[in-house]
């Protein structure tokens, strides 16, 4: 129908990310019936697209954008008008402002929201009284300081684990081939504990919210707040977003 909204959703980055959108866009729209829900339209393709974090890292030379573009373009021809990225470290502006650029070469049309944007909204919005804002992500959305870029300027400050613990513990409850979130699709004990160390460090640091900054954790930290901190999932952000496009006003 011409003028109905359809979301896309580029869904293989990773996977279980992909599907955890999905649910959420549905959790996050006002139905009573199947005909209220919006037109969603997703591509999960994961082979195209090299590891965001390999590349942020420098161990492939493949800028995971161009196939990304490739996707969103095959979104927006099957008719998708607004679209998102389920990657926290597709953010990274190596990636995400060369998945710009192909858009806007071709001239498309479509919307691309973005997440850390979107995060830095629902904070200043939702949790007004939070300036000290901890992230849990992989090591490329650390290094890349994605979240630092949409935080710092509306005058909150970032903290985020030491450089040791990111490393050798953070990451891999989302990496590691046998108890790791992408491996596994589920919250492996190893993975929440390992997640759950990393949030007790950053609320040992003063953290007043934390942001699930990786598409798979909030498999596995599946709380709104812990010990009277909140936990913003920026998955659901995303989804609400994505639902409520396009904002009265203008974002």
């Amino acid at each position: 129908m011409q003028g109905e909204k359809i979301i896309g959703v580029v869904g293989g980055v990773g996977p279980f990310a992909g599907l955890d959108l999905q649910r959420k866009i549905l959790e996050e729209t006002t139905a009573q019936r199947d005909q209220d829900h919006l037109a969603v339209i997703a591509i999960s393709q994961p082979a195209p697209i090299p590891d965001r974090t390999d590349y942020l890292l420098g161990k492939t030379a493949v800028n995971p954008a161009y196939p990304i573009a490739q996707q969103l373009f095959t979104l927006e021809r099957a008719g998708a008008t607004v679209a998102a990225i389920p990657c926290n470290t597709a953010h990274a502006a190596p990636i995400f402002s060369i998945i710009q650029a192909e858009l806007a070469q071709r001239q498309s049309q479509l919307t691309l929201l973005h997440m850390m944007q979107e995060v830095a909204r629902f904070i200043r919005a939702a949790l007004p009284n939070a300036r000290r804002i901890g992230v849990l992500s992989t090591t490329g959305t650390y290094r890349a300081r994605v979240y630092a870029a949409a935080l710092e300027p509306a005058g909150l400050t970032l903290l985020v684990p030491d450089e040791v613990q990111q490393t050798t513990v953070i990451h891999p409850a989302i990496y590691d081939p046998q108890y790791g979130l992408k491996a596994c699709g589920i919250a492996t004990p190893q993975a929440r504990a390992a997640l759950l160390t990393g949030f007790a460090a950053l609320r040992q640091q003063g953290a007043q919210a934390v942001i699930l900054g990786c598409t798979e954790i909030p498999l596995a930290l599946t709380e709104t707040e812990i010990d009277g901190v909140p936990l913003v999932d920026a998955t659901r952000v995303l989804a609400r977003a994505l639902v409520q496009w396009p904002v009265i006003g203008g974002r």
